[in-house]
């Protein structure tokens, strides 16, 4: 006979503080969890479900509200009639989103379980827990326009099997780039031999161009001295993106360096002590997650500095024995050219509105910018 599952929705990392609990991601983790919220975006607002079973915490998901009403910019890259159009509905009609999983990450961080639980079943207790959520900002007086869950790999949609999901609009959104680290690679050579003619020319090329920039380990105390300018590097490209939901807090590196430790990277990049550029990276188990980066574009092409992090991040990965590193949906044909293969990612969305909810599957092609790009085979 199975035991009761029943759940609770926390609004602030304190409230979990007191249950203990160990998971497979680090991104599902009470540390990490506490970093989210000291670090989160203004216009960002955590809330935690937990999963009990006989008393013991055996599920943990993740839950974010986005107020898209305190963003000054969806993303600048592409100023036309369609983006001016994106943004006035956003601002109108979809301003309250709610999303079940972690909006600044790639892939499935949006729950755990333990096996247990039966994931459909979870997954149902989740539901729940959203609802109780959105009543939650219902009574503070916040209506939430867009629901979603996020990011599943095709074979998890299996486990969306209740009644809810029926009227939502399942969608793919850009494929995570995925580079899978084989196990007789010792070394970066070990990688670079592996490359095809054509694209070891195009890693001798970018390390040459890149030969009179310092990379350097950032410590706690180089990240807050660096912060303003890193930040700078950040909001350039962040902005530049060709849709944003949100902006980084300034000290956002330095809250997360202080929580995670050794498990969270930063390198910089200097020409003539200068920081041109940075790239961060989280540990998480077996594999490297990319995070957030930042360049000054003025030297971005000249020194080929994008595809030298690439490098570096997976010359560094291959020599700390990981398994495998997490590109994200962005730059994809670069991360291609690097090895990284495209896993294609879905997930469920609803508007409150039953009209706008009956045109989704039109509206959101339209809105969620699609990049055309052209896979790279750079291996032997």
């Amino acid at each position: 006979m199975s035991q009761l599952i029943t759940y609770s929705v926390y609004h602030s990392y304190q409230e979990i503080a007191p249950f203990n609990f160990e998971t497979d991601s680090v991104f599902l983790s009470k540390t990490y969890f506490e970093a989210l919220e000291k670090s989160a975006p203004k216009n960002m607002k955590c809330h935690f479900i937990l999963l009990f079973q006989n008393q013991k915490v055996e599920g943990v998901a993740l839950a974010q509200f986005l107020d898209l009403n305190h963003l000054a910019s969806f993303g600048e890259r592409d100023k036309c009639l369609k983006s001016l159009v994106r943004n006035f509905v956003f601002k109108n009609f979809s301003s309250h989103v709610l999303f079940i999983g972690n909006n600044m990450l790639s892939g499935q961080n949006a729950f755990w379980v333990s096996p247990t639980i039966n994931k459909s079943q979870a997954i149902t207790h989740i539901k729940n827990a959203c609802l109780d959520i959105i009543a939650h900002y219902k009574k503070a007086g916040i209506k939430i326009h867009i629901t979603t869950f996020k990011d599943f790999e095709k074979e998890e949609l299996t486990y969306f099997t209740d009644s809810y999901f029926l009227d939502n609009y399942c969608f793919s959104t850009q494929p995570n780039m995925q580079f899978s680290i084989l196990e007789n690679w010792t070394t970066e050579n070990d990688y670079v031999m592996a490359l095809s003619k054509k694209y070891r020319d195009q890693y001798k090329r970018s390390r040459k161009k890149c030969d009179e920039v310092v990379k350097k380990k950032m410590h706690l105390h180089d990240i807050v001295q660096h912060q303003k300018k890193m930040y700078e590097l950040y909001y350039y490209v962040a902005k530049n993106a060709p849709l944003n939901t949100f902006f980084l807090k300034e000290n956002h590196f330095e809250i997360l360096k202080k929580q995670l430790h050794d498990s969270f990277l930063v390198y910089g990049y200097f020409l003539n002590n200068e920081l041109i550029g940075f790239n961060t990276l989280i540990k998480n188990g077996a594999i490297m997650e990319t995070y957030f980066l930042g360049y000054d574009d003025r030297f971005q092409k000249e020194k080929m500095l994008y595809l030298n992090m690439l490098y570096d991040m997976v010359g560094y990965s291959i020599k700390k024995g990981f398994s495998k590193i997490i590109f994200g949906r962005t730059a994809l044909e670069i991360k291609s050219s690097v090895g990284a293969e495209p896993t294609e990612m879905f997930g469920f969305i609803k508007h409150s509105n039953k009209i706008i909810n009956y045109f989704m599957p039109k509206l959101f092609p339209y809105f969620d910018p699609k990049v055309s790009w052209t896979k790279r085979s750079p291996f032997k």
